[in-house]
């Protein structure tokens, strides 16, 4: 197991609890028997773990849960974000989700607020 296999593996245990949902996401490309481009994951610099957080909202909706959408991606201490990577933590924090780049189960944890 790599690093950065190990790493999301640890990563996803510690945190699956209770209000924390984590999903592994393989992204890649391979060619089927018939030589064409097969692509599978969410998307191009998603991050290796994807899920939600439920949160209950503001006080005119006491009560209600919503899920925040959830982009960890994992690196050993020396791996580095691509440029893609960064892009889609960006545009996922942009949007109001919880991503960023994580080399430690508590900085997973710290992204998450606890």
């Amino acid at each position: 197991m790599t690093p950065e296999s190990a790493l999301i593996q640890q990563i996803r245990l510690a945190l699956c609890r209770d209000h924390i949902r984590l999903l592994r996401n393989n992204v890649g490309a391979l060619e089927d028997t018939n030589g064409r481009v097969v692509r599978f994951g969410l998307a191009p610099g998603s991050g290796d773990l994807i899920g939600w957080r439920t949160l209950i909202i503001t006080p005119d909706m006491v009560g209600h849960r919503i899920a925040q959408f959830v982009s960890l991606e994992a690196k050993s201490a020396t791996g580095r974000a691509r440029a893609d990577q960064i892009a889609w933590a960006a545009a996922v924090t942009a949007a109001g989700g919880v991503a960023g780049i994580c080399r430690t189960v508590d900085e997973a944890r710290g992204l998450l607020g606890g």
